[in-house]
């Protein structure tokens, strides 16, 4: 399937899936203006937000199927598998978050209906950031799902911890964004132009690897970013941030957010910053070290396990930083694949957590799933699961997926990022393993704990296809590693069409 985007017809087409999720992103406001009194309306604000975040997934995975790409040359936004591959893992996330948030929102006694607005309006933002080939356009997406994003972290207006997580996170933000901005000044100022085929031609044609303002912006490029996914040395909002906001934001914030961040970097450092790769490669190199160590080390030592998990995430940002710095394809493919078993570990595992505690789930520790695993086994098996695939143990996908960053490391040369790679999963043992030998080695702490711990409606099913995923592409991971290959045939190919021609 050929899509012309020098005809109006053909430029529709190709923001379908964009188009259709804002379609119902308005008519959700609308039944939002009408309806906002109680917890029924807000309820059904949620499933026309699943609604239209499945509609949307199927526009995708139609697009995806029918291998759609690119008929001439895409100026702003392009049509190919790494779109529609990285446009799944953004619509699973949200719609992961919504199925959390129907039965969390009024347990919390949190009545704001334009919530599930926010999430897709977000996921739009998110969407341009994987589609878009011209740093305009990423930068647009990045705002649009960056605004709503400072909303969501601070939703629940009778919590202080939400309130200072959002102004937090609001201000460092915008000094993010102005990095990024400049960076991309910078960069047209170097190359002329803001297509990032255009670049990528300039760069290689006009031999201007060693240009220092081109230098300078990739720099001032890679410290945005590097806020958006949490890279260490800037990575300080993300534990305030994911502690302070309400969980299922928190996990969308972990999983889709930063999907979306490391989707527009592969996309800006391969098809635009190509012949600067030995530049920017080590650049990344030493962010990818550094944070994995960082994250995991500080983990060691939280006892909340939100907390815990926020500074996991952090060590995470550096295992994906890894298949960044690797400059191929195979490490884009390692991404695809590590980024969606990381989202549903990452969502299981806050999933069970909104079912053990109350209140935001700050005060939730490790040692209060002390006899979890005989009080409700089901819940412990599965809490057990999403822990050891966060580890990276054989079984499961998280393992899958580090062994596939791995070979991107290796396939690069890059022997000795591999190891730090495998030293920090050695250092996350400590503070994943202590949580299931609380579930299953200690006494509960009272004949009456872990009484009202219940996974009740939407969530229960989260937690369970989470679960089954998990294991089941642990043992038979071909399907999806087929698919994250396939994923990213087309990264590039604007480059050499407009080479050719």
């Amino acid at each position: 399937m050929q899509v012309d985007l020098s005809e109006p017809i053909g430029l529709v087409v190709a923001l379908l899936p964009e188009l259709v999720l804002t379609v119902w992103a308005l008519v959700l406001m609308l039944v939002v203006a009408w309806r906002h009194h109680d917890e029924a309306d807000q309820r059904l604000a949620g499933m026309v937000a699943v609604v239209g975040l499945l509609s949307t997934l199927f526009v995708v995975l139609w697009f995806w199927v029918q291998d759609a790409h690119v008929r001439g040359f895409a100026t702003m936004i392009t049509v190919d598998s790494f779109r529609f591959a990285t446009s799944a893992v953004f619509l699973l996330g949200a719609l992961l978050a919504v199925l959390l948030s129907l039965g969390y929102l009024g347990r919390e006694r949190i009545l704001v209906p334009e919530y599930y607005v926010l999430i897709m309006l977000a996921t739009v933002g998110m969407m341009f950031m994987g589609g878009g080939v011209d740093l305009i356009v990423i930068f647009i997406g990045l705002e649009l799902m960056s605004v709503c994003a400072y909303a969501l972290v601070g939703i629940n207006r009778r919590s202080v911890f939400a309130a200072e997580a959002a102004l937090k996170y609001f201000l460092l933000g915008a000094f993010a964004s102005a990095f990024l901005l400049y960076g991309i000044a910078l960069i047209y100022g170097a190359t002329g132009s803001t297509n990032l085929s255009f670049i990528y031609l300039q760069i290689a044609g006009l031999g201007l690897q060693n240009d220092v303002m081109l230098q300078i912006g990739t720099a001032l490029l890679l410290v945005g970013f590097g806020f958006k996914v949490a890279a260490v040395p800037f990575h300080m909002w993300a534990p305030d941030v994911y502690d302070g906001a309400p969980t299922p934001i928190t996990a969308f914030m972990a999983t889709a957010v930063k999907a979306a961040g490391f989707a527009a970097l592969f996309r800006v450092l391969l098809s635009g910053l190509g012949p600067t790769v030995e530049t920017w490669s080590e650049i990344v190199w030493w962010l990818a070290a550094v944070t994995m160590v960082v994250g995991n080390l500080a983990a060691l030592a939280q006892r909340q396990i939100k907390r815990m998990l926020a500074y996991s995430s952090i060590g995470h940002a550096g295992y994906l930083l890894t298949a960044v710095a690797s400059g191929s394809e195979i490490g884009a493919s390692a991404y695809l694949f590590y980024i969606v078993a990381y989202t549903l570990m990452t969502i299981g595992a806050f999933a069970v957590l909104t079912s053990v505690g109350r209140d935001g789930e700050r005060d939730v520790l490790t040692e209060d799933l002390a006899g979890l695993g005989r009080k409700r086994p089901w819940v412990a098996f599965a809490m057990a699961v999403f822990m050891l695939s966060l580890l990276g143990f054989p079984g499961t996908a998280g393992f899958i997926g580090k062994w596939y960053i791995l070979v991107a490391a290796i396939d690069a040369g890059q022997f000795s990022l591999a190891v730090v790679l495998v030293l920090a999963s050695v250092i996350s043992a400590g503070y994943y393993l202590p949580v299931i030998m609380s579930m299953y080695m200690k006494a509960p702490v009272s004949d009456t704990a872990h009484d009202d711990v219940s996974i009740v409606g939407t969530t229960r099913w989260v937690v369970v296809a989470m679960t089954v995923a998990l294991l089941v592409f642990g043992v038979w991971p071909q399907p999806m590693l087929d698919a994250a290959e396939q994923g990213v045939d087309e990264l590039r190919p604007s480059v050499m069409m407009v080479a050719s021609e």
